[in-house]
């Protein structure tokens, strides 16, 4: 499957998708760590992850599908939601944890 087939069928697969470096257990910079706490404390405790750092096509294709240069890169129900930055924001703000409450009703 191509790599940018195979992200869209990651995207579409399940409701929340966080592409880290490195994983929940074992995040391999600050900003994916973060992310996945902000997560978890919103309450997405399975979180699906895909760690970019044994994924080099996905590493180097995701930037161009998104339209975001860094990571992590955090998708809920198949849109683009953005990063660390604005995970905690929304985080901060309540936001976040709608969002994924309403991700993860059935």
């Amino acid at each position: 499957m191509p790599v940018m087939e195979r992200i869209q069928a990651e995207v579409d697969g399940h409701p929340i998708v966080l592409f880290m470096k490195g994983t929940p257990q074992f995040p391999m910079c600050g900003f994916s760590s973060r992310a996945v706490q902000a997560l978890r404390d919103a309450g997405a405790e399975h979180l699906y992850t895909i760690n970019v750092l044994e994924e080099p096509e996905i590493r180097a294709n995701l930037p161009r599908y998104s339209n975001w240069p860094t990571f992590p890169q955090l998708f809920i129900n198949g849109e683009l939601i953005g990063g660390c930055d604005i995970t905690l924001e929304l985080h901060e703000s309540g936001e976040l944890q709608r969002i994924v409450a309403e991700a993860l009703s059935p």
